[in-house]
């Protein structure tokens, strides 16, 4: 039987699908990629995220967009959020992308056969962020910060490796390197 705390948090998260009812909840969203849906699933306490690691390609050199946080460390990071209730990591993606860079979905080129998923902790908090890749689709295309961020910019993969702190999120940028040469995109 049902409290009317669970019943509140079932109309909440009624689109949620119940993994087991032995205390234990399992949450999917769905993200379309070569004409598929793939579940990706996370546990009720662990945080999610999902964002675009974006590239442009300049004189035949790929370049990626980083964004430095106004806050805390002023760490560079691609644009990237918490995945809202109901939303999947591509729908996350696209607002965090707009949100904070001021790229609209059409100003991206969507690479669905990539994504990445990395896993860390903040603050003893299990976080799950999934990176997916786009490339910009014109050049003079300006980039629009939010207040989450003070400064931009294009840079080659070794600069931005150095750029970036996280080894995890380096792996991501190389990873997304290799995969586009391989695909010689």
């Amino acid at each position: 039987m049902f409290t009317i705390y669970g019943i509140i948090w079932l109309v909440i998260y009624g689109h949620f699908q119940q993994a087991e009812i032995k205390h234990k909840w399992e949450f999917k969203s769905e993200l379309p990629f070569n004409g598929e849906l793939r579940k990706m699933s996370s546990s009720a306490n662990e945080l999610r995220a999902s964002g675009f690691v974006i590239f442009r390609m300049v004189c035949n050199q790929i370049e990626y967009l980083l964004l430095q946080t106004s806050y805390g460390k002023h760490h560079w990071t691609p644009p990237k959020g918490h995945v809202d209730p109901g939303e999947s990591d591509l729908e996350t993606a696209l607002r965090e992308t707009e949100e904070e860079s001021g790229l609209r979905k059409m100003d991206l080129h969507i690479i669905e056969d990539f994504n990445k998923t990395i896993k860390y902790n903040v603050r003893g908090t299990p976080k799950t962020a999934v990176y997916l890749l786009a490339e910009l689709i014109r050049l003079d295309t300006p980039v629009k910060l939010s207040d989450e961020h003070q400064d931009f910019k294009w840079v080659p993969l070794d600069k931005a490796c150095k750029l970036v702190e996280h080894q995890t999120l380096q792996e991501v940028l190389k990873e997304c390197s290799t995969f586009l040469q391989q695909n010689r995109i």
